[in-house]
């Protein structure tokens, strides 16, 4: 395909342009030299303009050319007046998982369409729950706690007979991208794992080579509860203070989904009484005040918010974010396409 001087781009491809709308910082680690490269060889794209509002005299004067948004966290709501500003667009590249903050009604109305990098940010979320499964089988956190205050030898046999990963069980809460990535990555160990959601069949739960089983059921039959489902007004704090109390005495609950999925006040009580164990990388609010007691309690380990793509993580995004550029350039569907059907049952 030629370009309007009449050159072609090295990838065939005529160049369009795109416009990149993001907080500010973002694409520096979304995008390194190699992927940039790659980028612009496909896209008339700016890297230097990285909009993180849709309203000054600069961000018009983009929108009235690009026919791509690549978005990232911190874009703001592609509203109505954003979209009579760019009458070109055509298509929402994501760089993060949820579109919802920025994808609104007036864009599935235009019929653009939108992809989501969710499938990109599952694999170092789905990572990240496979380690808090290990170590919560083994019992590292109240072992280590035990090491650290006793200083001396542990008697394992004696002190902490149960531990070890032969044959425990785990419930996923939520079939989602993250929750069957964690079952695919538990399938080498000796686990027996179970899932509850109600989308899912009891076919495809043989297809997953898992036992489909009800909520209550897979809070209170198994080891370890694992939390991957979506943030909805439906799944809010669906694991309440019944619910806790069904979990078996020593389990551990895994929350890398949203806070919100958790009664944090129940929580917090069941976790003092010391009767279960967490794993906890998400709260409600999501920066826990100064005083709460997730931050000294032995049996739990908390952490900011980093299971998600962090740090060399977030690379992966940004060649996500190209690899749907060039099939949309190619006239290829989006391989993880966000349709508006799917908007009541994904985060």
């Amino acid at each position: 395909m030629e370009m309007t001087d009449g050159s072609s781009t090295p990838d065939g491809y005529g160049r369009r342009t795109a416009v990149l709308a993001m907080q500010p910082g973002l694409s520096g680690a979304l995008f390194d030299a190699q992927t940039w490269s790659q980028l612009s060889r496909v896209l008339h794209v700016d890297p230097g303009l990285v909009l993180h509002e849709f309203d000054s005299d600069q961000a018009v004067a983009a929108l009235a050319d690009a026919e791509i948004l690549i978005t990232g966290w911190g874009c703001p709501p592609i509203t109505e007046a954003v979209l009579a500003a760019a009458p070109r667009l055509a298509a929402v590249v994501h760089t993060g998982g949820s579109v919802k903050g920025h994808v609104t009604d007036a864009c599935w109305e235009r019929g653009i369409v939108v992809s989501t990098a969710a499938a990109a940010n599952a694999l170092p979320v789905a990572e990240y729950t496979l380690a808090a499964i290990l170590f919560a089988a083994k019992g590292a956190r109240a072992l280590e706690h035990r090491y650290r205050s006793g200083r001396d030898k542990v008697d394992l046999v004696a002190e902490y007979p149960a531990v070890g990963t032969y044959r425990r069980t785990v419930g996923i809460v939520g079939a989602s991208r993250i929750g069957r990535r964690v079952i695919e990555l538990l399938r080498p160990f000796d686990f027996v794992v179970s899932v509850y959601d109600p989308f899912v069949t009891e076919a495809e739960a043989q297809q997953l080579g898992v036992a489909l089983a009800d909520l209550p059921e897979v809070l209170s039959g198994n080891d370890i509860v694992t939390l991957h489902a979506p943030s909805l007004p439906s799944t809010q704090h669906m694991i309440d203070g019944p619910g806790l109390a069904r979990m078996r005495a020593g389990a551990t609950l895994i929350n890398t989904a949203r806070g919100a999925l958790v009664d944090q006040q129940a929580l917090e009580r069941e976790l003092a009484s010391g009767r279960i164990n967490a794993v906890i990388d998400v709260t409600e609010p999501e920066v826990l005040p100064a005083d709460s007691p997730l931050y000294t309690l032995p049996n739990v380990m908390l952490t900011p918010h980093i299971a998600g793509a962090w740090g060399n993580e977030i690379r992966r995004l940004g060649v996500s974010a190209l690899d749907e550029v060039r099939r949309y350039l190619s006239g290829l569907p989006f391989a993880y396409a966000v349709t508006p059907d799917q908007l009541a049952y994904i985060a």
